[in-house]
């Protein structure tokens, strides 16, 4: 799986956005429920392994998400936002805003779109209006490994699938 980072311009400010593209071999709508299904979304969210985190949202243009991830150490790092745009499986656009124990980052916007490419998906994320250069590194970061959990969960996911497809074609094998 390729990770591409990419530093953009909105015409604001030379660093306030960031491009990531990735490429999953799984079906769109298997990636677009990882980003909208609580049960998933709680599984990738979050940098740290060994983090707790639980998820919740409404998702429908103008319902909100929020998350929190209690780390080892107590500290709770919280994250939320509002859906804008909402178009099942290509795209996501919403705000999100983000707290570290006593740190409070700037609020930002980020994009989801999802595009079918042979015979898997590629995922565009474009995360902007970051205030400077280092917290748009630091979301880079995050965001891969945001990704690669990601797409550990889909390669799980989909095998087992498979498998269950397999024992159901082969009589006596349930």
């Amino acid at each position: 799986m390729t990770l591409q980072f990419k530093t953009v311009s909105t015409g604001k400010a030379a660093s306030d956005a960031l491009v990531v593209t990735r490429r999953f071999a799984a079906p769109r709508a298997l990636v677009f429920s990882m980003f909208t299904e609580p049960q998933h979304v709680a599984r990738w969210l979050g940098c740290a392994p060994e983090s707790e985190v639980s998820f919740r949202n409404d998702l429908r243009v103008g319902g909100e998400f929020i998350s929190e991830g209690k780390m080892p150490d107590g500290t709770v790092n919280r994250v939320w936002g509002v859906y804008r745009e909402i178009a099942e499986p290509g795209l996501l656009v919403f705000t999100w805003s983000w707290e570290a124990g006593n740190f409070k980052g700037a609020d930002t916007l980020v994009t989801v779109a999802l595009a079918e490419q042979d015979g898997g998906t590629e995922l565009t994320l474009r995360h902007e209006a970051f205030t400077d250069g280092e917290a748009r590194d630091l979301h880079g970061q995050g965001w891969g490994m945001c990704l690669d959990k990601i797409a550990a969960l889909l390669a799980a996911r989909y095998v087992a699938t498979l498998r269950c497809s397999l024992r159901a074609s082969r009589p006596g094998t349930g």
